[in-house]
């Protein structure tokens, strides 16, 4: 009886003709890349766009796409638009998180099921990055920070963690198309470490991976941005805002939907965008101090300013970036007086004069007064219809 059930155990642990089958279909291999093949080189020259992909049904979120996208960065501000536009047309996301399994949760929501795939990652970790990118196509990096952490510098989020993906879809040998989203003003020049840091990695993505696109968006606003969302919360604590320099340097702020459907037009081309980099502005050029009068108007607040000389700003700024990483306990994050953004906020952030831009892309981009702000009523006292408008005619005797 024993040898009949050694016999029938060596004959299961035999592979089967069905095994041989499905191996033919989908190779089964014991690392990241193939079983014992060496690292590939770059492939992206070889494909031209996603035109050849295999796809099944009408486009919507039921059917298949035949993209398969990592999207690092996914559970950010701009992430969760891009997801949604990628699940919406069915493609297959997968979501790297480094968090708690709660913070990918609302993105499942976007895609019909099983197409939107959390899956925990270590972003020091290279085995790990290979994990979530294994069975990508298309690998969209959104990784950004505009403050420093007592774990995280500039440098390391904007800049190697960039370089690191792109080495690593350079070997991958599958990815058909990458895309870094960098930043507006981006220069090795800047007085801002962000955007030096921004600029680093796009020379470093472009030396690994020639044929990736580059996007470089404005200032974004929607309703979980970092910019109108803060200001207006400061105005509703403390009563007045505080206004770096006199407020007059020039931006182009951007809706931030109009950034993902760029994304998207450009991943769905037939090419033509693959080793380009794009300048996404909004149609219309504010001031600081103009974009802080459309946020009180949206509120239904009477604007008060208190204008500080930049000297002054730094100063206040400064204490946190000197006690970050001298102090045994995490520093609050910084909202209007943050060093770096002083920095980027002293000199224009408009969209260069021959960039490629929304119209490369066939996307005409949405003026921010209405819709794109009406997440700022939320910030009214008495709900959507109270209050009086800084636009309304009233007598300035009467101004409260």
């Amino acid at each position: 009886m024993q040898a009949i059930t050694r016999r029938l155990g060596q004959q299961s642990l035999r592979p089967t003709p069905s095994i041989y089958s499905i191996e033919s279909i989908y190779p089964l291999f014991h690392h990241y890349y193939g079983g014992d093949h060496p690292r590939y080189g770059s492939t992206l020259a070889a494909h031209k766009g996603l035109g050849h992909l295999v796809r099944k049904g009408t486009g919507g979120r039921s059917s298949v796409s035949g993209i398969i996208a990592t999207v690092f960065g996914a559970t950010g501000f701009l992430g969760r638009y891009v997801v949604q536009q990628l699940a919406k047309m069915g493609s297959q996301v997968l979501v790297p998180f480094r968090g708690s399994e709660d913070n990918p949760r609302h993105l499942k929501l976007m895609g019909d099921l099983g197409q939107i795939v959390p899956m925990k990652y270590d972003p020091r970790d290279e085995n790990s990055i290979k994990a979530v990118m294994a069975k990508a196509n298309v690998v969209i990096n959104l990784i950004g920070r505009e403050y420093e952490t007592r774990n995280y510098s500039f440098e390391e989020v904007n800049h190697f963690m960039a370089e690191q993906l792109a080495v690593i879809a350079r070997e991958h040998g599958g990815i058909m198309r990458f895309f870094q989203v960098s930043c507006l003003g981006s220069s090795p020049s800047s007085a801002s470490r962000f955007l030096r840091a921004k600029a680093a990695a796009e020379e470093a993505v472009l030396r690994e991976l020639p044929e990736a696109t580059v996007i470089k968006p404005a200032v974004m606003i929607g309703t979980e941005d970092r910019i109108m969302n803060r200001w207006a919360q400061f105005v509703k604590k403390y009563g007045f805002l505080p206004l770096i320099g006199d407020g007059s340097t020039n931006i182009q702020p951007v809706y931030v939907v109009d950034v993902a459907s760029a994304i998207v037009a450009a991943l769905k081309d037939d090419g033509t965008s693959m080793g380009k980099a794009y300048e996404l502005g909004g149609p219309e050029i504010f001031t600081v101090h103009e974009l802080a009068e459309l946020m009180h108007d949206m509120i239904r607040e009477w604007p008060h300013y208190v204008k500080v000389p930049l000297p002054i700003a730094k100063a206040i700024a400064m204490p946190r970036e000197v006690l970050l990483k001298k102090v045994p306990f995490p520093l609050p994050n910084p909202d209007i007086f943050n060093l770096d953004q002083i920095h980027a906020f002293a000199t224009d952030t408009i969209v260069s004069e021959n960039a490629l831009t929304f119209t490369d892309l066939g996307i005409v981009p949405h003026k921010l007064k209405g819709y794109p702000v009406e997440y700022l009523i939320q910030y009214r006292k008495g709900g959507p219809q109270f209050g009086s408008t800084v636009s309304e005619k009233v007598n300035p005797e009467y101004w409260p």
